[in-house]
């Protein structure tokens, strides 16, 4: 059979629908909403599952970002934790034995800043949910005691994470070490700290043994992490940023989110093109010059709200992209800027028969985040502070209580002021690049959604700006594209580096789902 004979066309449903990366978080999901929860009650149902059975991509050691229709109205969470108080760059730099200069580490316990996942589990139930955390969480509590078969990305991706675990204190070695392909993987530790918040709450985490916990282990490390950092935290209801992309609307996160960037990118492509081009190497070039350009605006001003130069909305801005669009040529720029990282989330999406539909994404950030997982309690601490810059004039120099630029994206998209399509991926700075590719074909293209997730992408990475492509290009697209001056190199058919991608469509015959084969996901409805 070939590959596209097992993607050809999306999952239809009548009434409701889930897609997540992982088969088992989709029919927890799944089963919670046929059970009379809505849509959050499903996408927090999923995530938490996704913390027991894909842990390497996020959970309550991460963080979470949510946007939410209602039916009638968008409501947007930002659920990022904030830098230590005594983070610094001359703090980061003296514990990590660095000098002038040095990048932020990418693993270890000065990565770790203050998990804002279950925070934002519990602020969506309350506002937006219809049941309680206990109840959305009974089947992934299942799945931490009695275990689960571990399947063969799994294994693959749990063997992965033992570098950066190396040398590291914490069980992850006890608890993941040896995990094996179909093979139980039980994980007491994380079952007894879901038991626990169904019984404490998030203060469990930010203010009671949990936390405590999680600070003695970061401390014992030499991290900055303190109980007062905890105790401070709180997400935030943000107003979404949209803008219209030929005749939808596309609504994004605003800043911390890097969620105007894929704005920005969609703004470039359609004033430097009315209509995207036909031919297949002038439409790839187009993209991804747009979405160079579209990094670039991003790494210059995009950070913690509170501490941007410039206001937040400039980055969403249509004249500005018109304006930026001129600077796409016949030939690849080359930026004079680092190129995008790669990065490991989970996105889950579900649509409810009562028309409420989420884009939901928690991370870990890089697989299984700094390495560190917390004796006792299963929480694998994520590095979302790898991502701040220790170099004073940069906009995301890490500093005090502060947000780093964050890469998870959720969306929608409304057409004529109804909800047309739902969806998120993982991929860390790719995730605006695939946003930009899935939501071309879906609205320049008119493309079935399964068909899209599934379709040969391209990622933007690397110092050099490096254009990954994967193997399904035609050959004639990658020798178009290297005439064109871009430093094209191969990537496998379906390479995990471009991200996994999940989408729901609405339309007036009910629901089109999509998972990605990229991933070990799954879209099912009712």
């Amino acid at each position: 059979m070939a590959d596209g004979d097992l993607w050809s066309e999306a999952r239809r449903f009548p009434s409701a629908a889930v897609a997540t990366p992982h088969h088992l978080a989709t029919s927890a999901g799944l089963e919670v909403m046929a059970a009379g929860g809505n849509a959050v009650d499903a996408a927090v149902a999923a995530a938490v599952t996704l913390a027991v059975v894909a842990p390497y991509t996020s959970g309550p050691g991460g963080d979470c970002f949510a946007l939410v229709w209602d039916g009638s109205d968008l409501h947007a969470y930002n659920g990022s934790g904030r830098a230590p108080a005594a983070a610094t760059p001359e703090a980061v730099r003296a514990r990590a034995g660095a000098g002038e200069g040095a990048a932020m580490p990418s693993r270890g316990p000065l990565t770790v800043t203050v998990p804002g996942a279950v925070d934002a589990w519990f602020a969506l139930l309350e506002r937006l949910g219809t049941w309680s955390f206990e109840a959305v969480t009974a089947r992934a509590r299942g799945y931490a005691t009695g275990g689960f078969p571990v399947s063969v990305q799994g294994a693959a991706r749990m063997a992965a994470g033992a570098a950066a675990a190396a040398g590291l204190p914490g069980e992850w070695h006890a608890v993941y070490g040896k995990a094996t392909a179909g093979e139980r993987l039980v994980q007491p530790g994380l079952a007894r700290t879901l038991d626990v918040l169904c019984a404490q709450g998030p203060d469990a985490l930010y203010r009671g043994e949990v936390g405590a916990a999680v600070v003695a282990a970061v401390e014992s490390a030499g991290g900055l992490l303190s109980a007062a950092d905890l105790a401070a935290h709180g997400g935030d209801w943000v107003t979404p940023r949209s803008s219209p992309y030929r005749d939808v609307e596309v609504v994004q996160l605003p800043p911390s989110s890097q969620g105007t960037t894929a704005l920005f990118a969609l703004n470039v492509v359609q004033a430097a093109s009315p209509v995207l081009p036909p031919d297949p190497v002038e439409r790839v070039h187009l993209l991804v010059e747009a979405s160079k350009l579209a990094l670039i605006e991003r790494d210059a001003h995009l950070t913690d709200p509170d501490h941007m130069t410039v206001d937040p909305a400039y980055l969403a801005d249509p004249d500005r992209a018109r304006a930026r669009a001129g600077g796409v040529g016949d030939h690849a720029s080359r930026p004079p800027v680092r190129g995008p990282r790669p990065g490991g989330t989970g996105a889950v999406v579900a649509v409810d028969p009562g028309g409420g539909a989420v884009s939901l994404l928690g991370s870990n950030y890089m697989g299984f985040g700094s390495g560190m997982t917390v004796a006792g309690t299963g929480i694998n601490l994520h590095n979302r502070g790898a991502y701040f810059s220790l170099d004073p004039d940069h906009a995301n120099v890490v500093a005090p209580g502060k947000r780093t630029l964050h890469t998870l994206m959720p969306a929608v998209a409304l057409r004529h002021g109804r909800l047309w399509c739902t969806l998120g991926a993982m991929g860390g700075d790719g995730q605006a690049q695939t946003h930009v590719q899935l939501l071309s074909r879906l609205v320049d293209d008119g493309e079935d959604v399964q068909v899209a997730v599934a379709s040969p992408r391209f990622l933007i990475d690397g110092d050099g700006w490096y254009l990954h492509l994967e193997g399904r290009f035609p050959p004639a697209v990658v020798d178009g594209l290297l005439r064109r001056g871009h430093d094209a190199r191969p990537a496998s058919r379906w390479d995990q580096r471009m991200g996994h991608a999940q989408a729901i469509v609405v339309d007036d015959a009910g629901l089109a789902g999509a998972t990605d084969p990229r991933s070990e996901g799954l879209v099912a409805g009712f």
